[in-house]
């Protein structure tokens, strides 16, 4: 799972959320142009630059940042795209879904899980 946009700081809701799916089993790979490891696995500047497969693209960045992001989800063949809560951008949903994509906007994926596995 590529985590787009998480912070290296254990106060930002990246972190967390991250450190929760890493908890749970889930391998995170850190996206972030500003850090060079989080949460011991090593990060990438971009989306494109993973050297490795994606099933899920988790993002936390601003909606304006989505269209790229989507695009380069396309392009490594991931099958999910998952805008963090306060995220949404329906022209970029509308592209990954025709691209095969699966698309959740606005959810917490941390809060998903926990509801789905009480």
């Amino acid at each position: 799972m590529a985590v787009v946009g998480l912070s290296d700081n254990p106060d930002r809701d990246s972190y967390r959320v991250a450190a929760y799916l890493q908890q749970h089993g889930y391998r995170i790979i850190p996206v972030n142009p500003k850090v060079t490891t989080v949460l011991g696995e090593p990060a990438y500047p971009r989306l494109r630059d993973v050297p490795v497969p994606v099933d899920v693209v988790d993002i936390f960045r601003k909606p304006d940042a989505v269209p790229e992001i989507v695009e380069d989800a396309i392009a490594l063949g991931a099958r999910v795209i998952w805008m963090q809560e306060g995220i949404d951008h329906n022209a970029a949903a509308d592209r990954a879904r025709a691209a095969g994509l699966t698309v959740v906007m606005n959810k917490c994926m941390l809060k998903e899980l926990r509801a789905a596995n009480p």
